[in-house]
């Protein structure tokens, strides 16, 4: 274990000796320096109305029976970055729709084990809830189009760089899109069993070979 305290030397030679310990070298020299780099990293991803956008959106989360949920932050998250898809009456509408839809889901045992937007969105559905709250509804369901990352579109771009080479320049566009879903979702694919790709081949038509 180095001695922390000592004096921080920048090379090998005795004049390199600099009025600095090591520790304070590694933690403010280094450490804080890319401590910096991150958060500007993270400042330059995620924009104050991304935060905004995310803050509100966690009113929405069932988890704990539904504490989060609070009709302001609803009404401010459909008339803030919502505008289009909700007009006045549809605020209006919103905003009455608030004051039952606690009160409703807490009652019923449907929603207790409710752990995600997904599941509330199902739930729902199954439980014809969705007809009684369509604004509510319609709010989860914009939501929940909101990307999480990047990741999946950087590795549909990179697929398509594979796929589409220069011996392929001209494939269709319909036959890319099969291709780099099968690609992009590699894990699905591979679960899929080749014989039941065959028997819905041969449903397509008849051919003139037999794949039985």
């Amino acid at each position: 274990m180095p001695d922390m305290s000592a004096p921080y030397k920048k090379g090998r030679e005795r004049d390199c000796t600099q009025s600095i310990t090591k520790e304070h070298y590694y933690r403010v020299t280094i450490l804080n320096s890319v401590i910096d780099f991150q958060l500007r990293e993270l400042d330059n991803r995620f924009t104050d109305q991304s935060i905004e956008l995310l803050i509100l959106s966690g009113t929405l989360d069932p988890r704990d029976n539904f504490q989060a949920f609070n009709p302001e932050s609803v009404h401010n998250l459909a008339s803030k970055f919502y505008p289009m898809d909700f007009l006045a009456f549809d605020m209006v509408a919103l905003d009455m729709e608030c004051g039952y839809f606690l009160a409703d889901v807490q009652r019923d045992d449907r929603f207790v084990c409710t752990a995600s937007l997904s599941d509330l969105c199902r739930r729902l559905i199954e439980s014809r809830k969705a007809a009684f709250f369509p604004m509510i509804y319609r709010l989860i369901c914009l939501v929940l189009t909101l990307p999480v990352s990047t990741a999946t579109t950087e590795r549909a771009f990179s697929s398509m760089n594979i796929l589409k080479n220069k011996l392929r320049n001209k494939m269709e566009d319909d036959f890319l899109d099969d291709l780099m879903v099968l690609y992009i979702e590699k894990e699905l694919a591979d679960s899929i069993e080749n014989d039941s790709v065959i028997e819905e081949f041969e449903k397509l038509g008849r051919r003139r070979v037999d794949f039985a």
